[in-house]
């Protein structure tokens, strides 16, 4: 991993905590545009990119081992696993670092989070395939909190059912994405690539895991 990461700036050095609900049937969306203001997003970035443990995890696809286009990293209380895509994960323990973010979070949200699944996606050639988050330790409805640092993405929402239903969203520097009730029933989500794109994003999604 490189040394060096440029600072990601949208111009905007103001925080906003008023969320927008996004028009999804069977879902419960809201997006954060600027939770964490400019400067504090900066320092988070560099912070996590420097501090958290990065592992590259990989899968069984077609009877061959394949790597995940992306580093990834849990932390969490120490009783926590968790298992998706044919690879579990046992928790490293909270930071202050991530406790901070986790606080803030909460505050809004005033649901306690016992977990954070963090990625980084190193450029635009790292994605994240279509899939829902409903793995049963997640609980019959759960709740995602995901924040974003770095370069936008690109994310994408399309219904289960229904193949017309589909929406699509910019995840901003510093911005907070809430998944809530019967979305993760009813919808998938995936980060595409983006070839062209050469700076990092960090991702963690904050989880209650039963």
């Amino acid at each position: 991993m490189s040394n060096q990461l440029s600072i990601w700036s949208d111009g905007n050095d103001k925080t906003n905590m008023q969320g927008e609900q996004l028009p999804m049937p069977d879902a419960e969306v809201m997006f954060y545009y600027n939770f964490f203001d400019n400067n504090e997003s900066n320092q988070l970035l560099v912070e996590l990119y420097k501090t958290i443990f990065w592992q590259q995890q990989s899968t069984i696809i077609f009877g061959k081992k394949v790597n995940l286009p992306r580093l990834t990293a849990w932390y969490g209380e120490p009783d926590k696993s968790y298992s998706y895509s044919k690879i579990t994960m046992e928790p490293i323990l909270w930071t202050p670092l991530l406790i901070k973010i986790k606080s803030k979070i909460e505050s809004l949200s005033e649901i306690k989070f016992n977990s954070v699944l963090l990625n980084l996606y190193r450029d635009g050639k790292d994605s994240v395939a279509w899939h829902s988050d409903d793995e049963p330790e997640l609980g019959k409805n759960p709740v995602i909190a995901s924040v974003s640092f770095g370069v936008p993405r690109r994310f994408m929402f399309r219904h289960k059912t229904k193949k017309e239903l589909k929406y699509e969203i910019k995840l901003t520097h510093g911005s907070l994405l809430m998944m809530t009730g019967t979305t993760q029933h009813f919808w998938q989500h995936q980060i595409p690539k983006m070839n062209k794109l050469t700076q990092p994003r960090i991702n963690l999604t904050f989880r209650q895991i039963t």
